[in-house]
This record gives C-alpha cells, structure tokens and sequence, in this order.
C-alpha cells in the first residue's frame, strides 16, 4: 500500500447522519477527535469502561485496607 503524501489527509466519514449535523456545532472530546454523544456511541463507551476500572480498582483498595470482603465491609453479608 503506497504512503499518503504529506498534503493528501484522510477522510473521515461520520457514523451516521445524526453524528454529522452535530459534529459541525459540537465541539469534541479533549482526547479523541470524536464528539461526546449519548447512547451507544464509542465515546459513551470509552466512558463508562474508565468509570468501571475506577470502582474495580476502588473496591480492590477497600478489601486490602479493611481485610475483609466487600460485601461483609459494605454489610450486605453479615
């Protein structure tokens, strides 16, 4: 596959149309070039997973300080 040249940039087509009519009034993520959107979007996506690592992480922490399971710690198992 030959290189592109330095003044030949790609083209990015839109997911659908909806996403087009707002990515031109839209401003987009600070990371990524895509505009944060609700629903199942790969930006909602991205979020939720980071979220998800977060409360992982959050809840492996509290079992290694307090020793004991999270669910004895939060009282739901007695």
């Amino acid at each position: 596959m030959p290189e592109p040249s330095p003044d030949q940039t790609p083209e990015i087509s839109p997911a659908t149309s909806a996403t087009t009519s707002a990515a031109t009034s839209a401003t987009t993520s600070a990371t990524t070039g895509e505009v944060p959107a609700f629903g199942w979007s790969g930006y909602a996506e991205r979020v939720n997973g980071r979220f998800a690592m977060v409360g992982f992480f959050a809840v492996l922490l509290i079992e290694a300080l307090s020793g004991e399971t999270f669910l004895r710690w939060s009282g739901l198992v007695p």
